[in-house]
């Protein structure tokens, strides 16, 4: 489901409330947004939950830096921490520095994140007063575009952000103010684009409440959602042994340790995920997932 979350609710509230709608225990999501972040969330239902790591892994946001502001949770949930002026700031200054911000980058996770150090959420520690600096970690930022700039005594800069998996804009945000010298910070997030999903074919919760009332909700179908895969089409026969688990040579050459979707040769169906496997007696095709 390509569900949209609001402002001011957590990613594991809107699983919640999917899970009551539709009335299946088994919901899950992929990619958490923050509270104070709107936008994208793919939602999963039943056995398809088991999907969720295959979906495709690029993201896009559209995001607000507000200038001369720096706040413990690196966005306005948090403690201030600096004020200042930044009218001399300029958008041709800012934009100067985007380069250093797009490919291969170093970055520090917030202190307020869902990252785990020694088995605890980086944002439980935090809470309990033990702030943690996490440690850098690469990511890749496809591509920075300026939407927008509102001069001012704190300006804010509208930006759309691609990139990969990891990523945290919130980072963006301090550490371009760090390097402008002004401190910064995230005033606002939309995920527009998510696992293959984007925020104009959305639903949002008002929408989902209304196709469950009239019987009208259709799921979308995980072939669909994973057509980025390659695929390898199997025989009936090895079709059917490849759903009872067992083992055994592809009946194509395909790379190893990549995922596949597999399909019923004869009528097209999706089967799951599989991945060739080298084993000593020699390649094999395993189940990662099967519908």
């Amino acid at each position: 489901m390509n569900f949209y979350k609001p402002q001011g609710v957590s990613s594991h509230d809107c699983v919640g409330a999917v899970r009551r709608l539709v009335g299946i225990k088994k919901v899950g999501h992929g990619g958490t947004l923050d509270p104070l972040a709107e936008g994208v969330l793919p939602i999963a239902v039943g056995r398809a939950t088991r999907l969720l790591p295959y979906l495709p892994e690029g993201k896009a946001y559209r995001a607000i830096v507000r200038f001369g502001l720096t706040t413990t949770t690196d966005d306005l949930e948090g403690e201030i921490l600096t004020q200042q002026a930044a009218d001399r700031l300029t958008v041709e200054t800012v934009v100067a520095c985007l380069p250093e911000f797009e490919g291969a980058i170093e970055q520090v996770p917030p202190a307020f994140s869902a990252i785990q150090v020694q088995g605890q959420r980086l944002y439980d520690l935090a809470r309990k007063g033990r702030v943690v600096t996490p440690p850098s970690r690469t990511v890749v930022v496809h591509r920075l575009t300026v939407q927008h700039w509102q001069p001012g005594a704190q300006p804010e800069l509208t930006l759309d952000i691609d990139c990969g998996p990891g990523t945290y804009v919130r980072s963006i945000a301090r550490d371009l103010g760090d390097r402008l010298g002004t401190g910064a910070t995230l005033a606002h997030l939309t995920r527009t684009r998510s696992g293959g999903f984007d925020a104009e074919h959305s639903l949002s919760p008002e929408a989902v409440t209304d196709l469950v009332e009239r019987q009208a909700l259709e799921l979308v179908d995980p072939a669909v959602c994973l057509g980025h895969l390659p695929a390898i089409a199997l025989p009936l026969d090895l079709a059917r042994r490849w759903q009872q688990g067992q083992k055994f040579p592809p009946p194509m050459a395909i790379p190893p340790q990549v995922p596949h979707r597999v399909l019923n040769e004869s009528s097209g169906e999706f089967l799951g995920i599989g991945q060739l496997e080298d084993r000593d007696e020699g390649p094999i095709l395993k189940a990662k997932m099967v519908l």
